[in-house]
């Protein structure tokens, strides 16, 4: 069914597909992050991937582009698996909320955000969701500072 899937992207969105791989026996595709949307969109309704089960940041500190926004599918109908990959640039991390597509994307767009600094447009409620909104940057980049930054650097001391 994956195969039959993947035909059917390939022949919706030849352009919008930069890479189709696979990794511990899971398939993935690389997309253009302006067209992630529309692709995650037609999944949902041609092919009934009606469960988002994750979407996390990934940072590749180092290389260009040096981030991702990684989308986990299920189609309970047709009980298939598949990973979707968006690669952000650092100079534009943003990308398209997919939260009218699943409710629960609501709170991991905030977790990406909160944790990376990813910006997802039309998102209803962007904020801070685990740091206070007075945190200076994204503990989950690669290049955050071990002991932290900004106004609560003190308190891994008290705590001690």
């Amino acid at each position: 069914m994956v195969e039959e899937i993947l035909k059917d992207l390939q022949q919706q969105f030849k352009e919008e597909i930069l890479e189709i791989g696979e990794f511990r026996k899971q398939k993935f595709l690389v997309v253009k992050k302006d067209k992630v949307k529309a692709v995650l969109r037609w999944l949902k309704e041609n092919w009934s991937f009606n469960y988002l089960q994750d979407l996390f940041g990934v940072d590749f500190l180092g290389k260009i582009p040096r981030f991702a926004v990684v989308y986990q599918l299920y189609s309970l109908p047709n009980k298939v698996q598949l990973r979707i990959k968006a690669l952000i640039d650092e100079e534009d991390l943003t990308i398209d909320s997919v939260v009218d597509l699943w409710p629960v994307a609501n709170w991991l767009e905030r977790e990406c955000y909160d944790m990376f600094g990813i910006v997802f447009k039309g998102h209803p409620d962007l904020k801070r969701i685990y740091m206070p909104e007075d945190w200076k940057g994204y503990p989950l980049r690669k290049d955050y500072p071990v002991k932290g930054e900004g106004p609560w650097d003190g308190v891994k001391d008290l705590i001690r």
